[in-house]
């Protein structure tokens, strides 16, 4: 990807996600074989690779280190103009930093966890042009949290969520979603719903931010995940109506992931 691909993204919006993987071909082979998706080698270096749909990209791949004791899990990254201070802040509001801020190609990131431990990483620097619920990035961002005002306070102190900056991000309360809403240029960039639960020996409801890629049919793309060993939840009602049907599915080593449905018609969702 060259420099005119990329572009830096607003403080404080999603700007990537990522699957760190034991067994990055394989888990190449899963995706391609449940979303379709191509693999083309990232700035990043060997053992790294970039998911594209169609010519845009998705997300990034990379190989965990051996022995390595990293759980295979999907990590929303952050855009910030400085990575040193983010990781102060998240550190003072109770979190934690488990890696970096280090220099990883064109930029800098760090990878870190909320108070309740849902992970998440922020990233100084220039991106793929890529953006949340537009084209072929992810379709929404959710962070299922056992208190979500708690949590919003928590991103909005390390993120300037609500700031009032000029172009910035701005925090509400969507009363018929019941969950805090943090939307930037009009458009949502990311929910924050409460129901989680840190004792719950169910991963997919233990506190966690959520990645949902939207797919043309979700009972195909269930299907295809169960064919390439993958578990998969039967389709729902997703939270958000603009979201139509999901179903929360885990690949082959566990990284979860949602799939979601094309918006239902009549229903609003963020524009773009």
């Amino acid at each position: 990807m060259t420099a005119a691909e990329q572009t830096t993204p607003v403080h404080g919006v999603p700007c990537w996600v990522s699957l760190m993987t034991r067994d990055l071909r394989a888990t190449e082979d899963f995706y391609a074989a449940v979303l379709g998706w191509t693999f083309r080698s990232g700035t990043l270096g060997e053992g790294f690779s970039v998911a594209h749909a169609g010519t845009l990209p998705v997300a990034g791949f990379g190989q965990i280190a051996p022995g390595l004791p990293t759980s295979v899990t999907w990590t929303p990254y952050f855009a910030v103009t400085d990575a040193d201070v983010v990781a102060a802040r998240v550190r003072e509001r109770g979190g934690t930093v488990a890696v970096g801020p280090i220099r990883l190609g064109p930029g800098r990131g760090a990878v870190a966890a909320d108070r309740e431990g849902a992970g998440f990483g922020f990233w100084e620097g220039r991106t793929p042009s890529w953006s949340l619920g537009r084209g072929n990035a992810l379709a929404s961002l959710e962070l299922r949290t056992s208190h979500a005002f708690d949590s919003a306070i928590f991103y909005a102190g390390i993120f300037d969520w609500a700031s009032g900056e000029p172009g910035g991000c701005e925090v509400g309360y969507a009363y018929a979603q019941d969950a805090v809403v943090v939307r930037q240029g009009g458009r949502t960039v990311a929910t924050l719903r409460g129901g989680g639960d840190a004792a719950s020996r169910d991963p997919r409801l233990r506190p966690r931010w959520h990645v949902r890629f939207l797919v043309e049919d979700v009972a195909a793309v269930a299907e295809a995940a169960r064919a390439a060993g993958g578990t998969v939840s039967p389709p729902v009602d997703s939270p958000s109506p603009a979201d139509g049907t999901e179903s929360v599915i885990s690949d082959p080593e566990g990284g979860i992931f949602t799939v979601c449905s094309r918006p239902v018609p009549g229903v609003p969702g963020p524009p773009g």
